[in-house]
């Protein structure tokens, strides 16, 4: 009996010592390198997905030339993410539409219409063409019969001849014709026409449209066309002038002459119930 105990004894010591060792040799002998720092791994996702064209390789080169981080291209390709419909490391090297706006914001400009209905229920068209740099309004007007030869008389009127643009955006309209486009082109202007159905491809214009409404029209009800032109032409000069605009940090589309001491003084915007602030030399 007490030799069976011995030899039990004995076959447990075994049997532990094999397994401390399959748990030692296991932790000498883990497979592959330790997995970076979650730090390092969310700012190479950062950079990849902030530079669509860049690789495995320019990464690791910006980690380490600018930031001294130095990780090997082939571990920067395990925490790149994977577009869809694109297996490995087949990214996109295309141009973003979002980065092509803002890389030529200032020779960009944008146009679109929008409608709103008079007191007698008719049914009134805006149009306004604005730059994307500034967020400015350099055109608005009104009408009841939107044509395509109203369209480019008001396209002339906005586009100076000696201007600097190079590139105009709108939509699939029926009133931007194809002899509209030609004729903006003869003024040397590069047509770019938004995909169908998705006005975020001309989202400047339609924020700007947004807050025409919220700001201006929700406030008043045009009585004709003529009353709406004199509203909106009266508004304008808030909105280029005295309006901060989020998108340039607050800041205003159109430097105004302000005094940098002086009272507080408020000025009623027209047409609505909101004011706008300056200061009033002493």
């Amino acid at each position: 009996m007490a030799q069976r105990t011995d030899g039990g004894e004995a076959q447990n010591l075994h049997g532990w010592q094999r397994k401390r060792f399959q748990l030692f040799w296991r932790k000498k002998c883990q497979a592959g390198r330790p997995r970076i720092p979650l730090d390092l791994q969310r700012l190479i996702r950062t950079m990849a997905g902030e530079n669509p064209s860049w690789g495995q390789e320019r990464i690791s080169n910006e980690l380490l030339v600018k930031l001294g981080l130095r990780v090997s291209p082939r571990t920067i390709r395990k925490y790149l993410p994977e577009p869809p419909g694109a297996p490995g490391d087949n990214r996109r090297r295309d141009q973003r539409w979002s980065t092509f706006l803002k890389n030529h914001a200032a020779a960009i400009i944008a146009c679109d219409f929008f409608v709103i209905a008079s007191a007698s229920f008719r049914i009134l068209y805006v149009l306004v063409v604005m730059e994307h740099a500034s967020r400015r309004i350099i055109h608005l007007n009104v009408t009841a019969h939107p044509t395509a030869a109203w369209t480019l008389q008001q396209l002339r009127e906005a586009i100076p001849s000696d201007h600097t643009y190079r590139f105009i955006l709108h939509d699939h309209d029926a009133i931007f014709s194809t002899q509209l486009d030609a004729s903006v082109a003869h003024m040397g202007l590069e047509v770019i026409k938004t995909p169908v159905r998705s006005p975020q491809a001309n989202s400047f214009c339609e924020r700007l449209i947004g807050t025409i409404r919220r700001e201006c029209l929700d406030w008043m009800i045009p009585v004709s066309e003529e009353h709406l032109r004199k509203t909106l032409r009266s508004w304008l000069p808030h909105y280029n002038r005295g309006r901060p605009h989020s998108s340039l940090r607050h800041l205003l589309s159109r430097s105004a002459p302000r005094s940098p001491r002086g009272a507080p003084n408020a000025r009623g915007i027209v047409s609505t119930e909101q004011f706008e602030w300056s200061r009033t030399p002493y």
